[in-house]
C-alpha cells in the first residue's frame, strides 16, 4: 500500500506512517551557526564556524585528556545521603533518583587517573547535568580524595570546574566543602605537587570561592562565565552598571584572574607543557 493518500487538497500522511527527524543530528550554536553533530564531536565539540565551545561532560573531558581514553576511577560508588532531610518542590533523594537516571552518574563529579601523554595524572571533572554541578558533600569528598590520592602517589591534579555553585539541599555541609578542598590543596602546594585549574563554562558560586581559582595555573576554555554571585546580584549590590563582556574568560585574563586561556583541540597539550615546564622535564610535542 501507498504509503500516502492522495485528497482533494493535497497529500497527507497517517500518524503511524510518519517518519520523524532523529534527534541529535544537528546542533545550532547560541550564534545561529549549525553543524553536523558527527562534524562537532570531531572538533572536540567545538562549532568549526564560531569557535563556540558546547558544554560537555567528564566523558569527553576525560576522552580528551588521557591517552587513548584509559583509566581508572576512583570512588565512583560514593553516593549523595540526605542528612537534613530536606524538601522544596521534590524530597532531594527523588531528586537524587532522578539526576541519576537522567545522566547515569552517581553525583556531580567524577575523578579519574590515567597517562596523559605518557605522564599520570589525576582529573576531578565536575558535570553540569547533574543538579546543575552543584557542589554537595560528595563532591568534596571526591575532590579531597583525589588530592589525597595525589599526594600518596606523587601525581599532578587537574579539576575540571562546571557548577552552579553551593547545593543548597545541603545547606551548611554544602559550604563546608569549600573549606575542606581548600585545605586538601594547601597540602599538595607544601607537597609541591602541581594542581591545575581548568574554569569551563560555568564555574559559579562556592566552587569559584575555593577550589576553581586555587591553580598552581589557572586555566579556562573561551567565553566562558567565570564568577562568584550573577550579574543581577553584583549590578544591586554594587548599584553601578557592570562593564562590558564582565565575568567572562576574556574578561578575567585581561584583569589577571587567570593564566591563560585554551582552545579545547590545544586543552592536552597544553596541560602537558605546563607540566613539563614545571617539573624541569624535556618539552613533549
Amino acid at each position: 500500500m501507498s504509503w500516502f493518500k492522495r485528497k482533494t487538497k493535497g497529500i497527507t500522511t497517517t500518524t503511524e506512517e510518519k517518519k520523524d527527524t532523529p534527534r541529535g543530528l544537528w546542533y545550532k550554536s547560541p550564534t545561529g551557526k549549525i553543524v553536523d553533530a558527527e562534524e562537532l564531536e570531531k572538533n572536540f565539540y567545538v562549532s568549526p564556524e564560531d569557535g563556540y565551545h558546547v558544554r560537555i561532560g567528564s566523558k569527553e573531558y576525560f576522552e580528551i585528556l588521557f591517552d587513548d581514553n584509559k583509566f581508572k576511577e576512583l570512588d565512583e560508588n560514593l553516593e549523595s545521603k540526605d542528612p537534613l532531610k530536606f524538601e522544596d518542590t521534590k524530597k532531594y533523594p527523588d531528586r537524587l533518583k532522578a539526576a541519576q537516571s537522567k545522566t547515569k552518574l552517581k553525583d556531580a563529579v567524577r575523578v579519574g587517573v590515567g597517562k596523559s601523554k605518557g605522564k599520570d595524572l589525576v582529573v576531578a571533572c565536575m558535570d553540569f547535568a547533574f543538579i546543575g554541578g552543584s557542589m554537595g558533600s560528595v563532591v568534596g569528598e571526591k575532590i579531597a580524595r583525589a588530592a589525597d590520592y595525589s599526594l600518596k602517589h606523587n601525581i599532578p591534579l587537574m579539576v575540571i570546574s562546571k557548577s552552579g555553585g553551593a547545593r543548597m539541599m545541603e545547606a551548611a555541609l554544602s559550604l563546608m566543602q569549600l573549606a575542606k578542598t581548600s585545605v586538601k590543596l594547601a597540602q599538595l602546594a607544601d607537597a609541591k605537587i602541581p594542581y591545575i585549574s581548568l574554569c569551563t563554562d560555568p564555574t559559579t558560586g562556592g566552587t569559584t570561592a575555593s577550589f576553581a581559582m586555587l591553580g598552581d595555573i589557572n586555566i579556562s576554555e573561551p567565553g566562558a562565565l567565570i564568577g562568584f554571585a550573577g550579574p543581577r546580584i553584583v549590578r544591586d549590590t554594587t548599584g553601578k552598571e557592570l562593564p562590558e563582556g564582565f565575568q567572562t574568560a576574556e574578561f578575567l585574563l585581561e584583569h589577571g584572574f587567570l593564566d591563560f586561556i585554551t582552545l579545547r583541540k590545544e586543552l592536552k597539550n597544553k596541560v602537558n607543557q605546563y607540566l613539563d615546564l614545571i617539573l624541569n622535564q624535556p618539552l613533549r610535542a
